[in-house]
């Protein structure tokens, strides 16, 4: 059998279809381990093989797609990745060795974001990527097919976790949507070329049907001289009677092959949904089409990439920092700032809150930030913050959480919210907790805050997070929350500094009660330079404070602090106790910090106006 490049560049390739699909209908449930099936049900994996190689595919691949370690933990299965890897490519190779059938090892996403949007180092995903690359390799692959990525910088990792073990062939594919684009969206005249510079077969799999991938495959035709790939769905699927059945038929999906071979197309094959039935009638039709591809001219991929190049190139003039709003003016002349939280209501009426916000205008606050913690049947952050800004003519600070978004979700709340007039951003990870009355309420972790600064920083270059232009650049001003009462001060630290490389300009503490621990934190991020906001909290009663001292982790409340508030008894002398504790607080680290953000228990601006009117 000739080596899988010298084959793919006689002829056009088939290779096989979904085995997903495949266990499926064999009732397999969707929420087992599909790859864990290589070592408790390897008989019915090699089936599927079988049925592939008789059908007429040129390529196989192995049962692997999710084995990589983040997956299999979710399983409780990542101490036998080793195992569920080597016997995935060792039952493909069995049944390959019925025919002149190449194997190619199957490695998908890590089901985790990685940095520029997640908190997984691009060192850290190249890792996971490589063990499961070895014990592939171990088991005799003939090639490597990386699908189903969404994230370039992720199938970046991938490739070069592969490249760092051998010489084998790789084939990238990424997932788009129906424009095109990637499902980050990163359009195929960006991820195209990039790939070819790395890979030696370049194509796009899964998440939709042949038609709208026909279209993309012949805009990545125009833009790459690479070899090309298209593995299609089985159109999309539809819920009949509590299963996902795709309805695309095998002579419609066949009929896409000479298609795709006209416009480069070496590796042709299927994702979900397509069987066996639908790759023997590719196979025939790619033999009635003689294995023949075609590509574009290179006047018109010349033509087509200087464009491209062009629009990408485009420079922006980015808002400099102290034209982006009052706070970000106040900031970076060195002036002290004063912020108030106001919590969003319960229901949709917003006017009480609006109301508070116009005492702190009036008696010269500069900001109120509205957080996006509380949960519940609440009004979102965004909306009341544009209703503040609008109504009570002061300016907001939106607290942005990550918690229950994902990346695009994010990016068009974030479009949204400056065309509404917000400019300044406290974007937050987002903490994990039951959802108040709400229990089976899921929460989303795409990004994390880091990658979320990196995100809007983007935006502020006027490119979005597949790297194309959105036109005019937004203007934010980027702040990050810092806690000085983090249990592991060394991660605290690394992730602060991880957001000041991503682009953050400003940074407010949570809740300070014990100067130590402020000190320990602010000597080992002083070296940043970034305009430091220190929080308060004036307790109102003995039992608040004990909630923080106990029950709020990384908050820090000092046993002096506990047995004043003990000793003020109840009702407003404990109200008056903490505020008289966050005065001093904030006044005696006033020289220090830059500003301060000073909360309403319970919605109280008075108790907030009273701290900052003690502050000297």
């Amino acid at each position: 059998m000739k080596p899988f490049l010298d084959a793919i560049d006689e002829r056009v390739l088939v290779c096989d279809g979904a085995m997903g699909t495949m266990l499926y209908a064999k009732g397999v449930f969707i929420n087992r381990c599909f790859d864990a099936l290589n070592l408790t049900d390897p008989a019915r994996v090699a089936e599927v093989h079988r049925a592939y190689v008789r059908a007429g595919a040129d390529v196989v691949e192995t049962n692997t797609f999710g084995a990589n370690r983040i997956k299999l933990r979710g399983f409780g299965l990542a101490d036998r990745l080793h195992d569920i890897n080597l016997e995935g490519a060792r039952l493909a190779r069995k049944a390959a060795d019925e025919g002149e059938v190449h194997v190619a090892g199957a490695i998908g996403p890590l089901g985790v974001r990685i940095e520029p949007w997640g908190r997984t180092g691009r060192d850290e995903a190249e890792g996971f990527f490589r063990e499961q690359a070895q014990a592939l390799l171990e088991g005799g692959v003939d090639l490597f097919i990386l699908e189903t990525f969404r994230d370039l910088h992720e199938l970046e990792a991938a490739i070069a976790a592969v490249r760092s073990l051998c010489d084998l062939p790789v084939v990238a594919q990424m997932t788009i949507e129906e424009d095109g684009n990637s499902l980050d969206g990163t359009p195929p005249e960006q991820f195209a070329p990039a790939l070819e510079a790395v890979a030696d077969v370049v194509g796009v799999n899964c998440s939709i049907g042949p038609a709208p991938m026909l279209e993309t495959i012949e805009r990545m035709s125009t833009i790459t001289r690479a070899r090309l790939a298209a593995q299609p769905n089985a159109g999309r699927p539809r819920d009949i009677e509590g299963r996902n059945i795709y309805l695309s038929s095998p002579e419609y999906i066949a009929s896409y092959a000479r298609r795709f071979i006209q416009h480069g197309v070496r590796l042709v094959g299927g994702c979900c949904g397509t069987t066996p039935e639908h790759i023997r009638l590719i196979k025939a039709n790619v033999k009635a089409a003689g294995g023949r591809a075609t590509h574009a001219s290179p006047l018109q991929r010349e033509t087509v990439s200087v464009a491209v190049g062009a629009r990408h190139a485009s420079p922006v003039d980015v808002i400099p920092r102290d034209q982006r709003s009052q706070l970000a003016r106040t900031l970076a002349e060195g002036r002290f700032a004063t912020l108030v939280e106001l919590i969003p209501p319960k229901g949709w009426v917003g006017s009480d809150i609006v109301e508070r916000a116009r005492m702190l205008k009036i008696r010269g606050v500069d900001a109120v930030e509205i957080p996006d913690g509380p949960r519940g049947a609440r009004m979102s952050a965004l909306a009341l913050a544009v209703l503040v800004q609008q109504q009570a003519w002061i300016e907001t600070v939106l607290q942005y959480s990550c918690r229950d978004r994902n990346l695009l979700g994010m990016q068009s709340d974030l479009l949204g919210a400056h065309a509404m007039g917000l400019r300044n951003l406290l974007i937050v990870t987002g903490d994990v907790h039951s959802v108040g009355d709400y229990p089976d309420a899921t929460t989303v972790f795409d990004v994390d805050s880091i990658g979320l600064t990196n995100v809007v920083t983007r935006l502020n270059h006027g490119l979005d997070i597949g790297g194309q232009a959105i036109g005019s650049p937004t203007g934010f001003h980027i702040g990050v929350q810092v806690n000085p009462g983090a249990e592991d001060l060394e991660s605290e630290v690394r992730r602060f500094e991880y957001k000041v490389e991503a682009g953050a300009e400003y940074a407010i503490t949570k809740p300070v009660f014990d100067l130590a621990t402020f000190e320990r934190l602010y000597t080992r991020i002083e070296h940043a330079r970034l305009p430091l906001m220190v929080g308060l909290w004036p307790f109102e009663s003995l039992l608040n404070a004990e909630f923080m001292a106990n029950e709020v982790p990384g908050v820090s409340v000092p046993e002096p602090i506990l047995k004043r508030m003990r000793c003020a008894g109840e009702g407003k002398a404990a109200a008056d106790e903490g505020v008289a504790i966050a005065r001093e607080l904030g006044n005696a680290l006033k020289s220090t910090v830059q500003g301060v953000h000073v909360a309403a228990p319970s919605g109280r601006v008075e108790a907030a106006l009273e701290v900052l009117a003690g502050l000297r």
